[in-house]
């Protein structure tokens, strides 16, 4: 006989799915709280991929808008934090094609100059490099040189490692989020380590700045899976 698989239920094992069903339903308290559990790990994650403080907020509100406006069509396949960041992913491509649009005009990008937390962006070097510090470094310093060293990342590479290691992710999920395979979500990861490994290790045995180093030339380098 043969066996039969029934399909995953999400909204038996994500609480976050059951929200999101609520809100289907018209509960718009469970909307705030969805908004309340995800708006700060959404802020950190956009700001990383835009490299704006004020634009990522700007965008982070548009991922919640647009969660808003397809709350009736919602089913769950996925994750609540897949989808939800499968959704920030597209919101930020977008948002970068358009810088990419108003350079070639001439429109000025904004700036307000606002840092990531530090403590976020040295936990990221810990983890994804492996490092510990042979020089004295503060913690502004530490945030800086990590900041620049993931924006030399190329996009893909910054989103997954991102996804992994500040929403800990698997890479299962990574993959759904970007519309990849697995294996090409390590291979990411893989990259990216290592080429952050390649960037951080002279500034912090020598003092040279990610964009200075000559290896960061390559980081965006990514062949097609």
């Amino acid at each position: 006989m043969a066996l039969t698989t029934e399909p995953f239920r999400y909204d038996l094992h994500d609480p976050d799915v059951r929200l999101m069903l609520q809100v289907r339903d018209g509960n718009a308290a469970a909307f705030e709280e969805l908004v309340l559990r995800y708006q700060n790990r959404l802020l950190t994650i956009l700001e990383h991929l835009v490299g704006n403080r004020e634009q990522a907020e700007d965008l982070t509100q548009e991922v919640f808008l647009r969660v808003y406006r397809a709350r009736a069509r919602y089913e769950p396949g996925a994750k609540f934090s897949t989808w939800l960041f499968t959704i920030a992913n597209n919101v930020a491509s977008n948002a970068r094609r358009s810088y990419a649009r108003r350079k070639e005009v001439g429109v000025p990008e904004r700036h307000n100059g606002s840092d990531s937390s530090p403590m976020q962006l040295d936990q990221l070097a810990k983890a994804a490099s492996g490092l510990m510090p042979t020089r004295a470094l503060d913690r502004a310093e530490q945030a800086e040189m990590v900041r620049e060293a993931v924006k030399s990342l190329s996009e893909r590479q910054r989103l997954a490692l991102l996804l992994s290691k500040f929403e800990g992710m698997s890479y299962q999920d990574i993959a759904e989020t970007m519309g990849l395979s697995v294996q090409a979500i390590k291979s990411l990861l893989s990259r990216a380590r290592v080429n952050l490994k390649e960037i951080l290790t002279p500034y912090i045995e020598q003092g040279i700045k990610p964009e200075d180093s000559p290896n960061n030339s390559h980081a965006h380098d990514e062949p097609e899976e």
